[in-house]
This record gives C-alpha cells, sequence and structure tokens, in this order.
C-alpha cells in the first residue's frame, strides 16, 4: 500500500510539472542551446583543419622568398665588391691636391701644376698630391679593397706601397711614414696604410702623399675616378686603347713603304765614313759628369711615379 501511496504521489508532481507554463520554454531553449554548441563545435574544428592545411602551402611560399631574398642578397653582395674609388685620407674634407696628374688634354694652368721641379727639370707628375691645409701629417688610407703587392723605402719618394685590385688595377702611395701594412697584406677599403709624410723629389709640397691610379701600368688621372667604381678605370682603359690602336696601324705602314723604294738603299762609302767618324773619340764629353750623379727618378721601379718633362 505504501508503495503505491509514494508512486501516485511522484505522478501528481510530474502531471504538476508538465502543467507548468515554463517547462516547455525551458526545453526549447536547452535544446537550442546544445544545438548552438554543435554548431560552433564543428565550425571551430573545420576551422582549424583549414589552417592545418594553408599553413603547409604558407610555409612553401616563404620559403620561396626567403630563397630568392638571400640571392638578392648574395647578388648586392657580389655587386658591392665594386668599390668606387675614394681618396686616399681619412677626412676629404681637410684635404687639398696641391699637385695634379698631368693630362695633355688639360689647360695650361692645371698642366703647370702637373709639373714637378727637381734637380732644375721638370717632370710630369703622374699621379696627384694630397697634403691638409695646416700641413700636419695625416692618416693615409686604402682607396680600395685588396692586396698589398709591395712595400718599400724608395730614396726618392720615401715609402712606397702598391696595392693590387680586381681587373689589374693597381693603387701606389708614396711619401709615408709609419707604415702599418707589410707586402702580402689583404686591406679593406679604408684600411690605414701610414701617415703622410715628406720625400726628396716632393719637397714643395711639403707633408703629403702622393697617389697614383695605375691600369696594367698605365698611370690614369685619380681626380676623374674619385667616387667612381672599379669597373669604370677598367672601361677607361680599353676605350684608350681601342682609340690607340689605329693610328699605331697607319704609322706601321707609313714606316713599311719607304723600306720598299729602291733610291734608300745606302751608300757603302758613306757607311765608311760614318763608322771613321764613330771610331773618332768625343772630346766634348764632360770627364768630370760622372764623379757628381745627382739621383734622378727610375722609370722601372715602383717609384717611377713621374716621368721628365721634354
Amino acid at each position: 500500500m505504501r508503495e503505491e501511496g509514494k508512486k501516485s504521489v511522484t505522478k501528481l508532481k510530474f502531471k504538476r510539472l508538465m502543467r507548468k507554463k515554463w517547462l516547455y520554454p525551458a526545453l526549447y531553449l536547452s535544446v537550442a542551446a546544445l544545438v548552438l554548441v554543435g554548431v560552433f563545435w564543428y565550425q571551430q574544428s573545420a576551422n582549424n583543419v583549414g589552417e592545418e592545411v594553408a599553413e603547409q602551402p604558407k610555409s612553401e611560399v616563404q620559403n620561396e622568398f626567403s630563397t630568392l631574398d638571400n640571392e638578392q642578397q648574395d647578388s648586392m653582395a657580389v655587386m658591392g665588391q665594386d668599390e668606387n674609388l675614394q681618396m686616399p685620407v681619412a677626412d676629404e674634407k681637410a684635404a687639398t691636391i696641391v699637385t695634379k696628374f698631368y693630362d695633355y688634354d688639360a689647360s695650361e694652368e692645371d698642366q703647370e701644376s702637373a709639373l714637378v721641379l727637381y734637380n732644375n727639370k721638370y717632370y710630369q707628375s703622374q699621379g696627384v698630391d694630397i697634403t691638409r691645409e695646416d700641413g700636419e701629417s695625416f692618416e693615409v688610407t686604402a682607396a680600395l679593397s685588396g692586396k698589398v703587392t709591395e712595400v718599400k723605402e724608395d730614396p726618392l719618394y720615401g715609402n712606397v706601397i702598391e696595392i693590387t685590385h680586381d681587373k689589374d688595377v693597381t693603387t701606389v702611395y708614396a711619401s709615408l711614414d709609419d707604415v702599418q701594412v707589410q707586402a702580402g697584406s689583404e686591406v679593406t677599403q679604408g684600411d690605414v696604410l701610414g701617415a703622410a709624410g715628406q720625400n726628396s723629389f716632393g719637397q714643395a709640397s711639403g707633408v703629403h702623399v702622393h697617389f697614383e691610379v695605375r691600369k696594367n701600368g698605365e698611370p690614369f688621372n685619380p681626380e676623374s675616378f674619385f667616387g667612381q667604381p672599379l669597373s669604370q678605370i677598367n672601361d677607361n682603359a680599353e676605350e684608350g686603347s681601342e682609340t690607340e690602336g689605329a693610328p699605331e696601324d697607319d704609322a706601321a705602314e707609313e714606316n713599311e713603304a719607304p723600306s720598299q723604294d729602291p733610291a734608300d738603299e745606302s751608300d757603302p762609302s758613306a757607311e765608311d765614313n760614318q763608322t771613321n767618324e764613330d771610331e773618332q773619340p768625343n772630346t766634348e764629353e764632360d770627364p768630370s759628369g760622372s764623379e757628381d750623379e745627382e739621383q734622378t727618378p727610375d722609370e722601372d721601379s715602383a717609384s717611377s711615379i713621374s716621368t721628365i718633362q721634354t
């Protein structure tokens, strides 16, 4: 009896609950909430899968771009090796060129400033003399990166340093004190080579550095290439060689033509007279000339920084 009574009470409570007005809305809201949660969960799962799929191509694209960037940086590094020629001084603003490069196409004023008087003779400067306005010594730096191929002390030009660069270009630094590099050393543009000093040949310039730019041993005007890339010197040298080639061929043809003329055949009697004249001693030579010989620039050495004015 008691169990039947309990069951009847439970049924009555359930019926009363089902009669409540808020019951069905509450059920609807609960079901809707569950549905929304399921939808959100499904969308989130789909987004995660999409991101995982998208990440793989994205990483590959990034790798491609990073590879291209590295290649561009490498190419820029290679291009950076073609440096611009700098003045061989640490402070360009305080530097002054007092002796210019002798250029046959320059004005008379510039040609006069490119002549060096030594031992009562004028020599054509094959470089430039650089000084400070206050006349004090200054640091001499490498105009380009390269390898030091020669360091020596010259009786006329003082300490001389020669640096070899790419494309057979060399730079020469003379009239130095306190040399800080050795032959065989690798130097970078701007490295200190020594200090400006004085020498016997360029006494009029005072404390200075004599600077030359050469291509295959041929001197070029440094002022024309300051701030220009190394390749510009090479291009200028090639243009100069092509320009000089045609006149040499014409001159060779002119020299060959007279040799075929029978009128130029020498007279045996004239040759005998010439031989007799050559055998006679020259009485006009000064025998004392060899006693007090003055040292002159040696064109075959690295110190052949100037040539005699003719």
